[in-house]
């Protein structure tokens, strides 16, 4: 009864209580367009799992363009939005300050969709970041939670809540089984984890974009000309999953630009892993010491510092021999991988470590010695060097050490340069709030306070930054301007610049993944 013949294939129908499920999460025209007015015989019946999807038409070969025809099949087609042509500030602005009319104006209806909003990003890592910065951004009191969908190569956000490391179909039913997961999943906090990078600027212009940093990384753009006062530009940005200096975001970095230069050999999942391999063995990393000098090292390019909660900073002891630094904040790295492992009770009680929690405030830091040390991540209980757990972490890198580096932030890698400059390149590392995901059963981190959802600035008592007004309140008119914004001065200790991600002004969305 439940079959039907196509193509030669017997094909499963959905039941009727499944096609009910999917109806109720369907949004009604007049919510998601403030122009649509609400259907004749009064209100809508609120959607009881109301879901917006936003899908990058640009990740994972084709798959992006196919899930979003098999979204709008299942959905309300205008409640899926390609970020390939249209930003998610810009939607959500216009979505929430709607919905915020509607409720003022006594519409039960509108009020359910708010209360009750999940959301969806398909797409790489950095798509992920996205979404996740400019909800940072824009500092709501109750935001809605954020399923990711794996389109990309690494997918570590996604694998790490539960949701698989594998591209997923693109048929209908395999995205309503999705949609399914999204209905049942639970919204958990994860530290979100500020980024700031001061370098100096070597063009004749001092230009606010001396390097290709990567699209979760966005300069200060500022209005006076003392902002280079000491010859270095500011950049700011942020992380959920993990940042990297060194071997693997070299390795990255060259994958990243074959994929941009010939991307008709990237096509699927496996052979974009299989040019990651091929890669790693070309570059040398298994034979390190032969291929790469010493000066490439960790302890040779920068001094680093950590910092507990409330305590001064210390400098961290590396060894010689490390080549790559990783800072987690999730316990999956490389496609799955976890490089700080499970430390034994013994050696956490003898090195004060305490259990891993993605809400804890708390990065781990791993080093590792070349490639044949990362392939001990696939044996049982394989870890990397285990160095620290830290609230805080600074790199000051050495003038002079080398002439450039390699940093990778959630699966966007860059190429940094290091200008012997009177001001090294300084980079650090800070909290800044938490962020509302979506986790299955399947998931691999673990949560551990029940405090309310930390929002950006709360450490500092800072809200409301870069002068405009993202709460709620305001939402049915757009942002705010306050009197900050046309100040006519404005340094990098001004917690207004320091403490906001910068995704919903600055990102450039064409080519991330």
């Amino acid at each position: 009864m439940g079959d039907a013949v196509a193509e030669g294939k017997r094909v499963r129908r959905p039941s009727k209580r499944s096609l009910e499920r999917y109806e109720g999460m369907k949004i009604p025209d007049y919510i998601l367009e403030s122009e649509n007015p609400p259907a004749e015989g009064g209100a809508a019946t609120p959607p009881k799992t109301p879901i917006i999807a936003f899908v990058n038409s640009k990740s994972g070969g084709q798959l992006g363009s196919a899930i979003i025809k098999s979204f709008r099949e299942i959905l309300n087609p205008k409640q899926v939005y390609d970020l390939a042509d249209e930003k998610p500030e810009e939607v959500l602005i216009r979505l929430l300050g709607h919905l915020e009319k509607l409720k003022e104006e006594g519409d039960e209806t509108a009020t359910h969709v708010r209360t009750h909003l999940r959301m969806i990003v398909a797409g790489g890592d950095g798509t992920a970041g996205w979404l996740l910065g400019v909800m940072g951004d824009m500092k709501l009191e109750h935001p809605p939670p954020i399923a990711t969908m794996p389109l990309g190569t690494g997918n570590n956000l996604p694998y790490s809540f539960g949701w698989g490391k594998k591209n997923p179909g693109t048929d209908v039913r395999s995205v309503r089984k999705f949609l399914k997961e999204v209905s049942k999943a639970n919204p958990i906090k994860v530290d979100s984890w500020h980024v700031t990078m001061k370098m100096a600027v070597e063009n004749e212009n001092n230009s606010m974009e001396p390097v290709k940093v990567p699209h979760s990384l966005h300069s200060f753009h500022r209005i006076v000309d003392t902002e280079h006062e000491d010859g270095r530009v500011t950049f700011r940005g942020g992380f959920w999953n993990y940042f990297s200096i060194g071997m693997d975001a070299e390795v990255a970095y060259a994958f990243h630009s074959e994929r941009q230069n010939h991307p008709e050999k990237f096509k699927n999942q496996f052979t974009n892993q299989s040019q990651y391999a091929k890669l790693t063995c070309a570059q040398g990393w298994f034979c390190a010491s032969c291929f790469h000098p010493a000066s490439r090292n960790i302890n040779q390019l920068a001094k680093i510092k950590i910092a507990k909660k409330g305590e001064a900073w210390q400098e961290l002891e590396i060894s010689r021999s490390i080549r790559a630094i990783v800072v987690l904040n999730l316990p999956s790295f490389s496609g799955g991988l976890n490089p700080w492992g499970t430390p034994s009770d013994k050696k956490s009680k003898k090195r004060g470590l305490t259990a891993p929690f993605v809400d804890d405030g708390l990065l781990e830091v791993v080093g590792f010695k070349d490639a044949w040390h990362g392939t001990v991540l696939f044996t049982p209980n394989g870890h990397g060097v285990r160095l620290a757990q830290t609230h805080r972490l600074r790199v000051e890198f050495h003038s002079g050490a080398a002439t450039e580096t390699y940093m990778r932030m959630d699966g966007e890698p860059w190429l940094q340069p290091l200008p012997d400059a009177p001001k090294p390149t300084v980079l650090e590392i800070t909290q800044l709030g938490q962020s509302l995901v979506l986790a299955t059963r399947k998931s691999i981190v673990r949560a551990d306070s029940r405090a309310p959802l930390m929002q950006p600035g709360d450490e500092v008592g800072v809200k409301n930054h870069d002068g405009v007004d993202w709460n709620e309140d305001q939402m049915a008119t757009g942002p705010r301007s306050s009197s900050s914004s046309s100040s006519s001065s404005s340094s990098d200790d001004d917690p207004a610049l320091k403490h906001k991600f910068g995704a919903a002004s600055t990102f450039k969305r064409s080519d991330v993944q």
